[in-house]
């Protein structure tokens, strides 16, 4: 698409109508996008399709739609983080991702939906509702980055932004057939992070194939004064991606971390990917990390410590807007005294070495995403995997927060379906700061996926989500605001 805007073979204004009329058809069947900004985006795109006639130079993203995760403010536009409280909330400006994106030439076309506040892998709120899977909207599109994860496998976006911290830009991107990286913690900085020096929650992108997130991914990396963990990449360390032939590829297998519980078939289709995998690779073989129970642990201090930063004032002045998925972290650290946060921290570092020591011997680790094929939205999130009774409402994200505690990057990477016809992604991991390494070896993955039915990315049956669906929407209570925010919801969300 940016290549076509550039060479004056589609303007920028036609390819964002052609968005809208799309989101305008499909969306009342996904619930995907929350608040839209047409107008102010058709504007961008005239003055896009201006400068292309004038022969300015463009930039990276040049006229390209984009999808901002409802948790990233948006000057001007309704950012609601899907949460009661701030249903009716109108930023001033955009956070520091969202102005480096505009900066890029991309256009700001809509919000994409979440959980509550993000929290959880089920994408559906009191504000918005819920958001089905593309290929089966009575099922849940995973989260929290659930709506730019539907978005782009419906193609009603090219582009759209995510964010991670046990698993959020990963597992809608499994759950949908498409693909999202969480970085290297800093590369993609983050102005509104609570904790300014923590590595557990990170911003990334999110795209239908790996070169279109690679390209989100070079418009998005630099540093920021407010962001004290962020610092400068070099322009085109991202964009082109340079060539990995697959054939020298060692690839380390790990099927469920030693303590995360897997559904069987599940299990089955992924040692039959690894098999394919196998005679498409140099090398492809088990590899043991040596983690314990302790991780679980671990993540839940961090995560208690993470949510009391972000949530704490909120839990004091506006109880009753706290949904239930962000009351539990909060009740949990209550429990979590400074020895644990700090036992927490070693144990972290500890899972962090063994995954550095084990990728001294492989290019990249390959796991599943989810335990479990996409169940229905109506259910908050899995309760049960492999026979195993979940601890909390996100427990079931495991093989997804254990490689966060290990801060390396990881992508999600589509791999045919799974034994219930539904996405399936494999989980690609690499060393710490080693993104371009990940990325141009998906690419090379993506490439031989191809030639393999079995393996190539799913695409939705578009015409089913043509009906619309009013129960994706039935846990709404009211529209987002009072007088004038109800007026701005009824604009912003016509469709």
């Amino acid at each position: 698409m940016r290549r076509l805007i550039g060479r004056r073979e589609i303007s920028p204004l036609e390819l964002l109508d052609a968005c809208i009329a799309r989101i305008e058809r499909l969306n009342p069947g996904l619930n995907a996008i929350a608040a839209t900004d047409f107008e102010r985006a058709r504007a961008a795109a005239r003055e896009a399709g201006s400068r292309v006639m004038q022969g300015a130079p463009l930039p990276l993203l040049h006229g390209l739609p984009l999808g901002v995760k409802d948790l990233q403010d948006t000057a001007g536009l309704l950012s609601t983080s899907g949460n009661v409280g701030m249903r009716h909330r109108v930023p001033a400006a955009d956070t520091a991702l969202v102005a480096r994106l505009r900066a890029s030439g991309a256009i700001v076309t809509a919000k994409t939906n979440v959980p509550d506040m993000g929290a959880g892998a089920n994408t559906r709120n009191p504000v918005w509702g819920a958001t089905g899977n593309p290929f089966d909207n009575r099922l849940n599109a995973g989260g929290s980055s659930g709506g730019s994860a539907a978005a782009l496998a419906a193609d009603l976006l090219p582009l759209c932004t995510g964010s991670d911290t046990g698993g959020s830009l990963r597992i809608p991107a499994a759950l949908c057939g498409v693909v999202g990286l969480r970085p290297s913690p800093g590369l993609i900085a983050n102005d509104h992070r609570a904790l300014g020096w923590s590595a557990l929650s990170v911003l990334g992108p999110m795209g239908r194939d790996v070169a279109d997130t690679a390209l989100l991914m070079e418009a998005s990396v630099g540093a920021h004064p407010l962001d004290p963990i962020s610092r400068d990449t070099p322009a085109g360390a991202f964009w082109p991606l340079p060539e990995v032939d697959p054939a020298g590829l060692r690839i380390g297998v790990v099927e469920d971390f030693g303590v995360c519980a897997v559904d069987t078939d599940i299990r089955e289709t992924f040692r039959d990917r690894v098999a394919r995998l196998g005679r498409l690779v140099h090398r492809c073989e088990p590899v043991d990390l040596g983690l314990s129970d302790d991780a679980h642990r671990a993540f839940d201090i961090l995560r208690a410590e993470a949510f009391v930063a972000a949530y704490a004032d909120v839990l004091r002045t506006a109880p009753d807007t706290l949904g239930p998925n962000v009351r539990a972290n909060l009740e949990m650290a209550t429990g979590f005294t400074l020895a644990d946060r700090a036992w927490a921290h070693l144990e972290q570092t500890r899972i962090a070495r063994r995954f550095a020591q084990a990728l001294s011997q492989f290019d990249l680790i390959v796991a599943p995403v989810t335990p479990v094929s996409p169940f229905a939205w109506t259910e908050l999130y899995a309760t049960q995997v492999e026979g195993r009774t979940m601890r909390n409402y996100y427990e079931w994200l495991s093989l997804t927060y254990v490689v966060t505690l290990a801060t390396a990057p990881a992508l999600s990477l589509p791999c045919g379906v799974d034994g219930r016809g539904m996405p399936f992604g494999l989980q690609l991991i690499a060393p710490l700061n080693a993104d371009v390494r990940l990325l141009a070896a998906a690419h090379a993955l993506e490439q031989a996926f191809e030639n393999d039915p079995a393996l190539r990315r799913p695409r939705p049956d578009a015409e089913r989500l043509a009906v619309p669906s009013p129960a994706l929407k039935s846990i709404v209570t009211h529209p987002p605001g009072g007088d004038a925010g109800a007026a701005a919801w009824a604009v912003q969300n016509a469709v």
